[in-house]
């Protein structure tokens, strides 16, 4: 099909989608209206028949906006901003997240801002809200970072969406001795091509890379993998309890060898 052809199909199927989602709003709505001074005597099937009120009255809310945005954006051709939108009746928190990957170029959750020490500890983790870039948390971990631990990293290695000259001087700025951004875009200059193929840049670069097995373990080993409780606190919670986990089993780790080293002779003998 042509790509007008495909837009008169998609606008006639989106009008009868739209149609029959609020036949079943107005349908619930009547419900609503019935039910609203109910007399129940028993004080248990009360408050079920309040909660049922309350999820229904939510979900036709939801529905309602899914109707809005609908009719705005395939009927009348305005382009709504995400920050708008609805992507998931049953999570309605979820956000529309684009990485420019070929496979999966939208992917629906939520972005988390992972920072993780020399150790293997995660240091820091955010629940992200929307899809903002990757160069706009630099200057917030490293001040977290210092408040932390009292200074700024010796070392500040990520991957080329972090990379900005505002975020290498902010590096600087907080007393950043290695600063491994690799260039983001654009044709690399003499000096900044010799720069990245420092040792200490490749190096950094190579520490940096150990947060994506860190990720990964995340995922199969810490229950990170998907998220089955419902609301973005809960989420948050889920998050959280597998960066805890993952830092305890850390230390744990850390501390057995630490136990295991044998111990250096002094040098000294005595004889009896």
């Amino acid at each position: 099909m042509s790509s007008r052809e495909r837009q008169t199909r998609q606008t006639g199927k989106y009008r009868e989608l739209i149609e029959i989602t609020q036949e079943v709003v107005q349908s619930a709505r009547v419900v609503l209206n019935k039910s609203q001074n109910a007399t129940v005597p028993d004080v248990l099937e009360a408050a079920k028949l309040h909660a049922l009120r309350q999820q229904i009255e939510h979900h036709c809310q939801l529905g309602e906006q899914v109707i809005d945005q609908s009719r705005r954006r395939v009927l009348e051709g305005e382009t709504v901003p995400n920050t708008e939108k609805l992507f998931s009746i049953f999570e309605p928190h979820a956000d529309l997240i684009k990485r420019g990957k070929v496979l999966t170029p939208a992917e629906f959750g939520h972005k988390v801002f992972l920072a993780e020490s020399q150790q293997g500890l995660i240091t820091q983790y955010e629940v992200l809200a929307g899809n903002p870039h990757d160069h706009d948390h630099v200057e917030v971990s490293l001040a977290h970072h210092r408040a932390t631990f009292g200074h700024a990293p010796h070392c500040y290695a990520a991957d080329r969406g972090f990379q900005s000259a505002n975020n290498e001087k902010a590096c600087q700025r907080h007393g950043v001795m290695e600063v491994s951004l690799p260039q983001c875009g654009g044709q690399k200059t003499s000096e900044r091509a010799a720069y990245e193929k420092t040792p200490e840049f490749k190096k950094a670069q190579r520490f940096r890379a150990g947060i994506e097995g860190r990720i990964s373990v995340l995922f199969r080993g810490r229950g990170m993998k998907r998220c089955r409780a419902k609301g973005r606190e809960r989420f948050e919670v889920f998050v959280g309890a597998a960066v805890l986990a993952n830092n305890l089993l850390r230390i744990a780790a850390l501390l057995e060898r630490q136990t295991k080293k044998p111990k250096k002779s002094s040098g000294k003998a005595k004889a009896a």
